[in-house]
């Protein structure tokens, strides 16, 4: 963001207030289905907090098993690449190539997990979840916003 972008910021008031971004997302749309100047518009989460979700153990395994599918895909590409210029036995170049993807995507996932040490042995999504959302508008635009909030739906906002 700019200043001149900061500074705009500062200068819009909050309209409605959601408990969760697909509803405040359906604001904004509302608005700008009926016409409203949108880039007057902010979506502010508040109280944020950072969410990590463990999906599971993450084992030498299970890293040279990912490595392996990434190397395949890397390989196959490859293979694919290569195939192109060869006259006889392009079968056999692609699945060359696919299965030395393979084979050194493994070692390489099994050896980075290794070389960690086991200082994180699970793996896990992070993502970022705010306590409500706010819909704030500039000052000059916040009474039409709130009246065409009010027909969207009177029971999504707080």
């Amino acid at each position: 963001m700019t200043d001149t972008d900061l500074r705009d910021h500062d200068r819009r008031v909050t309209v409605a207030t959601y408990d969760d971004y697909p509803s405040a997302q359906r604001a904004v749309d509302f608005l700008s289905d009926n016409k409203f100047p949108v880039d007057q518009v902010s979506i502010v989460g508040e109280d944020v907090r950072l969410v990590e979700r463990i999906l599971g153990r993450w084992t030498v395994a299970r890293a040279a098993g990912a490595g392996a599918l990434s190397g395949a895909w890397f390989g196959l590409l490859i293979g694919v690449l290569f195939a192109v210029f060869v006259d006889v036995g392009w079968i056999a170049v692609i699945l060359l190539a696919t299965t030395v993807g393979a084979l050194w995507g493994a070692v390489f996932g099994a050896g980075a997990h290794a070389l960690t040490g086991g200082t994180r042995d699970f793996q896990s999504i992070s993502s970022l979840v705010a306590a409500r959302y706010l819909v704030r508008v500039s000052l000059e635009h916040a009474d039409a916003a709130r009246q065409l909030l009010a027909q969207l739906a009177p029971g999504l906002q707080k």
